[in-house]
């Protein structure tokens, strides 16, 4: 704003200037200083009342570099293609040059830019945080819209006219009296809008901005013809305050109100569409898990829909017999626990129909009074809409400061009655939600633990039993020796078990290189040779691949977990084959038996399910960690298996070029 009134000095000056040379000189440092507004108000615009201004900054970086940069660099770049001529007549006239235009246009584009921003800022607020907004938003318009039309009618004579000087002066002292108003009113931008990146979608600035040059441009086609330019300007003016008084009413809650209730009252047709509002209500709570989500959303449908700056949205905690707030239009610093009996419960939820806070004698409507105070006295009615549901109060919704103060008809307090009904079972259905969750980690606890257990006793068995023999047999050497290997067995087994478990409590995260997978296969068969006995084969077909991006360890613990699950199917004897094949689309590995197989119920239902498994000393973790790390290749495993006939697992990766994979290399 110091800015603002800098130029204005300047204007000033060039208004006093007595030569064209002075002016054209006064003129050039109005708008070199004139060019720092894009950037800094622009900047602005981003970050004022915006809780996710950071997000904004990074979207609009280039943006803000052009509207910082090019302004200035057009007019002290190029100080001599700024203005062709400058002479005085009756008015003031100062042609520009190609400069000139050119920074006028990139004026107009930044100012555009700003408004758009502001009117975002403003459309994505709701209830009392629009209230706040509100004037500081119409103050900005106003300013920029006067700048608009000063330099519209610039590039429209290719000139500075100096009659238009004084409107500047009058935009400013009232923006700056609308914007000391809204800040008073926003706490100086404590704000936290979270509007949405799409800049143009929808823009009502850009449309309005669009039908004025349109119709100045029409207009100034039909002044030229008839001859009476002189009077275009205070043509265009005309229009210009026209097109912002029209922003100023779509902007106003209380024109819209009135217009509704005059097309109720004249023309036969209710003030709200219900339906509409119905429909809007069940899309943003339908598909809502989480209480305090679906209090927030109901809250801004309700602010949006009945023209209510503070809706406030509590929960009944039962346990600790309070009331849990949980979303409210207006800003609050701090949330204190509302005690409650269970009278006040049975009481509330025996009434259930919107209840007007002023006429309620009970102490818990003072409590809500008190923590839901109202900010005008023209705000009408504090209303308290129970949530009911199952018969059980499961919150309160408190409605205060209606725009206009405006009375609730009796179709607005049946249809708060059934939006606050749905908003219960809403509600219910989080708090159930919650209980089957808990159960079910309940219940994954107490499976994970059976199985925990389980091992650890089989450990403890082994350790139990040679801790008995050691009396008796620790002089002999043989015993000792096995002994030894017993306990690092032992420690073997738990650490494996360990490391299984709390792998299912974290994603996978690969470190990709370039692998050939049929020499991996190779290198864990190799390995793996030495566990198959006379009656048991290990077959390879193992068919040259070419590379892909894979995470090694994980593709040898996926390998290694196929082939050792194969060979335990074997039942003593039988066949195991590896093989690696390239296909027209992709790599296939491929891992068969021909043990005891699996059902296609066990398949479909808990095969790649964590504790799950066929054998009786197994976790049943294996083929749910390998699912797990095939897919996060962008891979896809496949079985076929049949009961007594053996099983075939097919892991299948896309095939990638080998450019993609050697750009790994080192």
């Amino acid at each position: 704003m110091l800015l603002l009134a800098a130029e204005l000095g300047l204007d000033y000056q060039v208004a006093k200037a007595a030569s064209a040379a002075e002016i054209s000189t006064w003129l050039w440092r109005g708008l070199l200083l004139k060019s720092l507004d894009p950037g800094i108000w622009l900047s602005f615009s981003l970050v004022y009342a915006r809780g996710n201004q950071g997000e904004f900054l990074s979207h609009w970086k280039w943006f803000l570099v052009v509207a910082w940069l090019l302004p200035v660099a057009l007019i002290f770049g190029f100080p001599q293609r700024v203005f062709e001529s400058a002479e005085s007549s009756n008015a003031l006239a100062i042609q520009l040059g190609w400069a000139g235009k050119a920074w006028v246009m990139v004026v107009i584009t930044a100012i555009l830019a700003i408004l758009v921003n502001f009117e975002k800022t403003f459309r994505a607020s709701v209830g009392m945080a629009r209230w706040r907004i509100k004037y500081l938003i119409l103050g900005v318009g106003l300013i920029f819209g006067v700048r608009v039309y000063t330099l519209s009618q610039m590039l429209l004579f290719s000139g500075y006219r100096s009659e238009v000087a004084n409107l500047t002066l009058v935009s400013l002292f009232l923006g700056c009296i609308l914007n000391g108003v809204g800040q008073v009113r926003s706490s100086f931008g404590a704000l936290d809008i979270y509007p949405s990146r799409a800049v143009l979608q929808g823009s009502v600035t850009v449309i309005l901005a669009g039908a004025y040059f349109i119709i100045v441009g029409l207009l100034a086609q039909s002044v030229a013809l008839l001859g009476g330019i002189a009077n275009f300007p205070a043509q265009a003016l005309v229009l210009l305050l026209g097109v912002v008084g029209v922003a100023v009413m779509m902007l106003s809650e209380r024109f819209r109100m009135a217009l509704r209730r005059f097309i109720s009252c004249h023309f036969r047709r209710p003030e709200h569409d219900f339906r509409e509002i119905w429909t809007e209500f069940t899309r943003r709570t339908s598909s809502v898990l989480d209480a305090v989500t679906l209090g927030k959303n109901a809250a801004n449908v309700i602010s949006e829909s009945f023209h209510v700056l503070g809706v406030t949205v509590f929960g009944v905690d039962s346990e600790a017999l309070s009331w849990e707030w949980l979303h409210s239009t207006e800003i609050r610093l701090g949330h204190v626990a509302l005690q409650i009996d269970v009278e006040s419960l049975r009481r509330l939820a025996r009434r259930g129909r919107p209840i007007v806070l002023e006429l309620e004698p009970d102490a818990w409507a003072d409590v809500f009074r008190k923590s839901c105070p109202k900010k005008f006295q023209h705000g009408g009615d504090s209303l308290a809409v129970p949530l009911v549901a199952a018969e059980r109060l499961v919150g309160l919704m408190v409605l205060v400061d209606r725009v206009n103060g405006v009375p609730y008809s009796h179709e607005e307090l049946d249809l708060l009655k059934c939006i606050g009904d749905q908003l219960a079972g809403g509600l219910l259905n989080c708090a159930l939600s919650d209980e089957v969750l808990q159960a079910k980690e309940l219940e994954s606890f107490q499976t994970l633990s059976t199985f925990f257990v389980h091992d650890l006793k089989n450990a403890a068995t082994g350790l139990s039993l040679m801790l008995q023999n050691m009396p008796i047999h620790f002089d002999d050497p043989k015993f000792r020796s096995d002994a030894i290997q017993g306990v690092g067995r032992t420690v073997e087994r738990i650490n494996q078990l360990i490391l299984k478990l709390s792998s299912l409590r974290r994603e996978v995260q690969l470190i990709k290189v370039p692998c050939r997978l049929d020499l991996l296969c190779a290198e864990v068969l190799d390995g793996l040779e030495t566990t198959m006995d006379g009656k048991r084969h290990l077959e390879r077909d193992l068919r040259p691949v070419p590379l892909l991006a894979l995470d090694a360890e994980a593709m040898r613990s996926v390998v290694t977990n196929l082939v050792v699950n194969a060979r335990e199917a074997l039942n003593g004897s039988g066949e195991v084959k590896v093989a690696t094949c390239l296909e027209a689309k992709g790599v296939e590995f491929a891992v068969a038996d021909s043990g005891c197989g699996m059902s296609p119920k066990f398949i479909k239902n808990l095969l790649f399910r964590p504790f799950h498994s066929t054998k009786t000393n197994g976790l049943g973790i294996g083929m749910f960690q390998c699912r797990k790390i095939v897919e996060a290749h962008g891979g896809t495993i496949a079985v076929k298996s049949e009961p007594g006939m053996g099983t075939r697992f097919a892991i299948w990766f896309p095939l990638r070029h080998h450019s993609q994979a050697n750009q790994l290399l080192p």
